[in-house]
């Protein structure tokens, strides 16, 4: 695949416009309930270099375990850590919990992101910055999934997708793929053109045999181009 370089912007929003659509048109508009922040925070830490099912899981025990963040700051470390030992990295993961919780406890005077959702995105985003392990992918997946606010969180599927669409150079990581198309992302379009990729990373354009003669997307695909 050639790319060398970003395409212009105008034409990145009209591609994400029409990606969109596209797929809109094959999966539909998906649903997801919307999350409280804090909980979508602590859950997307919960699943950094693991499955979503074993970070669902753990999630899951965190909260049956402990009654509020509050609880969970306040206890002691090896029993967060045994909560969530089935998403792994529960040490490391412990640690960073309760420091993130210290950290919003100080800037917020309680263990609470509601106020996010008053914000505008940039404010939003900027009020999530600067927390212990947190990342552009993090803090766009409370924006978009907690707060409904525009963001472009790339994981490994949208990473996939949008190399192979040419709309990002080769080269460029997930971290850098999301810095160059969040900007241009539709808004109206946001939540259901990253769900709708993660799905079609899954069943359609996969990392091994992708399926590109049912790809809804093919005929702006450089990878099926050059697959034909």
């Amino acid at each position: 695949m050639v790319v060398a370089a970003l395409p212009s912007a105008s034409k990145v929003r009209r591609e994400l416009q029409a990606i969109a659509l596209g797929l809109r048109r094959r999966f539909g508009i998906p649903r997801r309930r919307a999350t409280d922040p804090l909980d979508e925070l602590i859950q997307t830490v919960l699943s950094q270099n693991t499955s979503d099912l074993n970070s669902g899981r753990a999630f899951r025990s965190l909260k049956a375990a402990f009654p509020s963040w509050e609880a969970v700051a306040r206890s002691r470390r090896p029993a967060i850590e045994e909560a969530i030992r089935v998403g792994g990295l529960a040490r490391t993961k412990s640690r960073r919990i309760l420091r993130i919780l210290g950290q919003i406890r100080s800037r917020e005077g309680r263990y609470d992101l509601r106020r996010l959702l008053r914000l505008p995105a940039v404010d939003a985003r900027r009020g999530l910055e600067g927390l212990a392990g947190v990342g552009p992918k993090t803090r766009s997946c409370v924006l978009l999934f907690a707060c409904r606010k525009p963001a472009f969180p790339v994981d490994t599927h949208v990473h996939r997708i949008v190399v192979r669409l040419g709309l990002v150079p080769r080269s460029a990581s997930a971290a850098r793929a999301q810095a160059l198309l969040e900007p241009h992302v539709p808004e109206a379009r946001a939540l259901d053109l990253h769900l709708n990729l993660i799905r079609l990373g899954r069943e359609v354009c996969r990392p091994l045999a992708p399926l590109c003669g049912r790809c809804p997307l093919r005929r702006r695909c450089a990878y099926a181009r050059e697959a034909a």
